[in-house]
């Protein structure tokens, strides 16, 4: 009877311990498991989200050909600003009233403004293709650079109202929309024209981390109203020698979603009803109990 009662203590014993040992192992087991998968996907993530890839390490020296900078070309229902600036400021003030833009009360973010922010003002270009100037009168614009069109403006300027007229000529309404897997989409106007994708991502905030960075769409408007799609490739570092690298006015920008984001949407909502219905359940124990 006494070796019984040893044997079945010594199995009890061993018992407790080979419990605590499993219950030691399994908590290291899953913190293992955990820190390998959460390893795993952070490289995997970081491959998905990084630019230029083809770029070798630093100390690996590669040239990278950029696409030739040509200036845009004004199209009727562009805005432009015009400033012409004499010895006499008074003289040219009718022409320079009107490019003062009209702000809202929006609170101002990084970057340059969005539609939201300002209302652009300026003198707009006809159907036709000219904009009308006080005192110097209906001027040809589409077709012409800025630089070009500050030119013309300045010799008419000095050949018949003015005397050593300086003039300036920009667009006012240089935007670009940002749709998509982006941080601050938006349409965005910047005070500059040589504008390139890198720089307009830069401003909307960069892509989101569910941001399809291989796959890009960029929509450039055409002189006859039709619409160019390109495919960009952010991961890829010759998109600097591709033509849509430099943008343009009007430029539409949609950057698609991964799918791990309609994983990850259906994985908060998995995670909802499971806290949901582990709520209803320890309500309907405690219920159950009460009675």
């Amino acid at each position: 009877m006494r070796q019984y009662i040893n044997v079945t203590l010594i199995t009890y014993h061993y018992s407790i311990v080979s419990m605590r040992n499993y219950y030691r192992t399994v908590p290291f087991l899953a913190a293992l498991i955990f820190v390998i998968s959460i390893s795993l996907t952070s490289c995997s993530s970081t491959k998905k989200v990084k630019y230029f890839q083809d770029i070798p390490d630093s100390g690996k020296l590669k040239t990278i050909n950029v696409q030739t900078y040509t200036d845009p070309i004004i199209r009727s229902e562009d805005i432009l600003t015009v400033v012409v600036e004499t010895i006499d400021p008074t003289a040219a003030a009718p022409i320079s009233l009107g490019n003062v833009p009209l702000t809202t009360n929006a609170t101002q973010s990084s970057g340059p403004p969005t539609y939201n922010q300002q209302y652009t003002s300026g003198y707009l270009v006809d159907h036709e293709g000219n904009i009308t100037l006080p005192v110097l009168g209906k001027i040809k614009a589409a077709g012409y650079t800025t630089e070009q069109l500050r030119d013309i403006i300045t010799q008419l300027a000095n050949s018949k109202y003015y005397k050593d007229a300086s003039v300036l000529v920009r667009f006012a309404n240089f935007k670009i929309t940002l749709a998509g897997e982006v941080t601050r989409p938006g349409v965005y106007i910047f005070p500059n024209e040589r504008v390139s994708i890198l720089d307009a991502l830069t401003n909307a905030g960069d892509l989101t981390i569910f941001g399809k960075r291989e796959n890009v769409l960029l929509l450039r408007e055409n002189p006859d109203g039709t619409k160019t799609p390109y495919r960009v490739n952010l991961k890829k570092s010759d998109l600097m020698s591709q033509p849509y690298f430099y943008l343009r006015q009007n430029d539409y920008i949609y950057v698609e979603p991964r799918n791990a984001k309609a994983a990850a949407n259906d994985a908060e909502q998995t995670r909802d009803i499971a806290i949901i219905s582990g709520i209803l359940e320890v309500l309907i124990i405690l219920f159950t109990r009460s009675k």
